[in-house]
């Protein structure tokens, strides 16, 4: 088990502005933003702009899909640094992850600095790295299960309720109904609390599937696999890569039209 302690305290999840229209002034309610800094073994890492909520599960699942460890138990500490100005989330992770760490920060930097056209190429090697299949059969949902799902979703997420402008990410069971929910104002973010939130609570992945409130991204679907999430569902369409890439993991694919819930086939 992860031992975390957390020393602070975060920046509220959403606040009021006054805004006004026709010299009629009203309350708006806004997410925050907040810088969250990934430190292992007193090394930086990465610098995440996140909703400051769910910072555990936010530690271990990022920690997870980048390839930093291959479970939670290899996180020995997380102690979470939080403060108005930003929130520092300082893991120690075995020597022999460090060493992964430091090449994966390598390749990091270089794609982060290679953003102008044909120079990028090389380094965007990273993206087309084969997916770990997530089990020998697709993951079929039934369709009746989808549309509870997408249905119920609103209501479970609290901060889009009130602010209408962040992400969801969604554990559902099979038979549609919502266990778990994470919520952020980037949709990786969100996918990676609710990743951490499961691997770190020991959940099986093949008892359900991932409700993303964004468009299907290869971000998404590279996320899924590394945790071995077998079927993701959108409320958008996905881009052509990521159902190349869902292909690839074997991930059951699965958004919604006009016509409600459907599967993609690539």
């Amino acid at each position: 088990m992860t031992a975390s302690r957390s020393h602070g305290s975060p920046p509220p999840p959403s606040r009021d502005i006054d805004v006004a229209a026709e010299d009629q002034k009203t309350k708006w309610r806004v997410p925050e933003e907040t810088p969250v800094a990934f430190v292992y073994n007193r090394r930086n890492y990465a610098v995440m702009l996140a909703s400051p909520s769910d910072m555990e599960d936010f530690a271990i699942g990022f920690s997870l899909t980048e390839r930093v460890v291959d479970a939670p138990e290899e996180i020995a500490e997380i102690d979470i640094h939080q403060s108005e100005r930003g929130i520092e989330l300082h893991m120690k992770i075995d020597a022999a992850r460090l060493e992964r760490l430091d090449i994966r920060q390598q390749r990091r930097n270089l794609i982060g600095r290679a953003g102008c056209g044909v120079c990028g190429l090389e380094n965007a090697e990273v993206f087309f790295e084969t997916l770990p299949k997530v089990g020998k059969e697709k993951t079929k949902i039934d369709q009746a299960a989808l549309s509870r799902a997408f249905e119920a979703f609103r209501n479970f997420q609290p901060l889009n309720a009130g602010t209408k402008t962040v992400h969801g990410a969604a554990w559902v069971g099979l038979g549609g109904e919502i266990g778990l929910v994470r919520e952020d104002i980037g949709r990786h973010n969100a996918l990676d609390k609710l990743l951490g939130a499961l691997a770190g609570s020991g959940a099986p992945m093949d008892d359900g599937f991932v409700l993303m409130s964004s468009r299907c991204s290869y971000e998404i679907i590279e996320k899924a696999a590394r945790c071995g999430v077998r079927a993701v569902a959108c409320v958008s369409g996905p881009t052509a890569f990521a159902i190349r890439k869902a292909a690839e993991a074997n991930i059951a694919l699965y958004c919604r039209n006009e016509s409600g819930a459907v599967e993609v086939l690539g």
